[in-house]
Parts: C-alpha cells; structure tokens; sequence
C-alpha cells in the first residue's frame, strides 16, 4: 500500500507523531485469509474513504481530529503469522510507551492478536471486548495458531474476554464459550439500549476487537466471510456509545475490511465508524 496515505489526510498540525493523541497502525496482512481475499487492500481503502468525512461528529459535538490523529508506516513485510503478530506487538508497545491511544486498521482479524497482546502486558486486568459474527476460539486453525479463526483464543489467553454479534462457530468451539460472556446476534438485533448486561461483564479498563462482518452484509457486504443476520449501523454505535462512556476505552482495532472496485460505501462505512469510536472517546477532551 502507498506509505505516505494518513486518515483523513490531515494537515501536519494535526497528525504529527508527537503531538498526535491517536496513532493509527495500518497491517495490511491477509495470509492466513480463508475465504475471499483482499483484507490486505482494506486498511488503503479506509485511508483512502477518510479524507470524505466531515470531521464534526454530530452527536457528540466534537471534533475529534482536533487531538491528533497520526498514522504510522504499516507493517507489511511480515512473511509469517507469528512475525505479523509480533511486528504488530513491538509497535503497540510502543504507542502505549508514549502515552498514545492505538488504533490498529486490518487487513484480517488476526492482526489484532498483536496489539491485544501488547495491551494486555501492560494492563493486566484488561477486558477484550469482541464485535464479530464468528467465535474465532480455534485453538488453531489450518496448521496455525495465529489463523484469523483463532485470535480469540490467543485472547483468551491473556484476559477476560466478552463477545457480542456473534452468529457462527464451529461445534469444536462450544468448550471454550463463557455463556455469560456471549451476546449472540439474535438477541442484539433492533436493540438500541440497555446494554448493562453487557457493560456488567467489563471490567474498568477495555481493548475493543471489531472485526467488520459484525455488521449485516446488508450494509457491509465487503468482508471475507460474511454471515447474514448481523447487527445494524446504530446497533452497533449505541453499545459503543455505552461502554465508552462507562469504562475507558484503552486502543481498538477494525479488521476485516475486504474491498470492491465497485462499491466504496463499505470503505466508507469503517472509515466513519473508526472515527465516530475516535470521537465518543475522546469527546470531553476537545470540546
């Protein structure tokens, strides 16, 4: 991808490393990528939709860019999962060094196992919050334990984890599913409130995992294995919306963005969606 592309193509005051809040870490990876291919163009096409953003979030009035919003060299020359992951680790680490907010941009879900990883040394009693129409708790998957079907097993591993969205699993996953922990699908659709069953399994401190076939391929039909039945715009912002004002957010990825020539919208769609997420954690520090 084009190394000089930056969110929102902002201007130097405002996406400069040192005195952006946010650094942005694009991972156009796909090699563990076991349907339909092309989450490695995802970060490139969100860089490319940001630009076409009105910067002025609506409704919490902010504008978050205004906090700095940096975005790094992607890594793309991990030949392995397990050097993806750790290129990913040691860039996080980082970030969390100097005191900024992570926000990792995929390629495929595995690319967040690295940043979690990260996270999770230096916030111990950290929760993973998971949005994904798939378990991923795989203990490994086609000879490899950092497959994009096992990052939340690797997550399991080092925190709580909860999941929400979910619609599709393997029967060889049943075992390692925490029921209280699981927010199925069915249950979420048409819901815009009330989410205290969900924020009630968090702890204070939170890494949220957004793999993009959360979503309803109605509305997010570029993703590498879509499941029909998923969640809605403002489904989805609402329970954002609650765990950030509830708990603090402490880095978030998106992932599994797989472009079309022909429809841009989905690109679009994650774009906003990284940025709404920017600005209802960052609000109160801008306004």
């Amino acid at each position: 991808m084009d190394q000089d592309m930056s969110f929102g193509y902002l201007p130097e005051e405002f996406s400069n490393y040192e005195e952006s809040r946010i650094v942005i870490l694009p991972v156009p990876y796909d090699g563990t990528s076991t349907w339909v291919r092309g989450a490695a163009e995802g970060p490139e096409a969100i860089l490319e939709a940001s630009p076409n953003l009105e910067f002025y979030d609506i409704e919490t009035g902010a504008e978050v860019y205004r906090a700095g919003i940096c975005t790094d060299t992607p890594i793309d020359l991990a030949e392995t999962p397990g050097e993806m992951v750790e290129a990913v680790a040691l860039r996080v680490d980082g970030y969390l060094e100097d005191g900024k907010f992570p926000v990792v941009i995929g390629g495929e879900h595995s690319v967040a196992i690295g940043a979690m990883r990260s996270v999770a040394r230096r916030i111990p009693k950290v929760t993973i919050l998971q949005l994904d129409a798939h378990a991923d708790l795989r203990g490994e998957y086609l000879g490899s334990k950092y497959n994009h079907a096992c990052v939340m097993a690797r997550a399991k591993e080092l925190a709580t984890i909860v999941q929400v969205g979910i619609r599709s699993m393997d029967v060889s996953e049943k075992p390692s599913l925490v029921a209280e922990n699981v927010f199925y699908a069915r249950d979420l659709v048409g819901r815009r409130d009330g989410y205290d069953d969900v924020l009630a399994r968090l702890g204070d401190q939170v890494y949220i995992t957004i793999d993009l076939d959360v979503f309803d391929p109605g509305i997010m039909p570029s993703t590498g294995t879509p499941e029909p039945g998923g969640l809605g715009w403002y489904e989805v912002l609402s329970l954002l919306q609650a765990v950030t004002a509830k708990r603090q957010v402490v880095g978030f990825d998106v992932c599994e963005l797989c472009p079309t020539k022909d429809n841009h919208a989905p690109d679009f769609l994650a774009a906003k969606l990284i940025y709404t997420l920017l600005s209802y954690r960052f609000a109160a520090e801008v306004k």
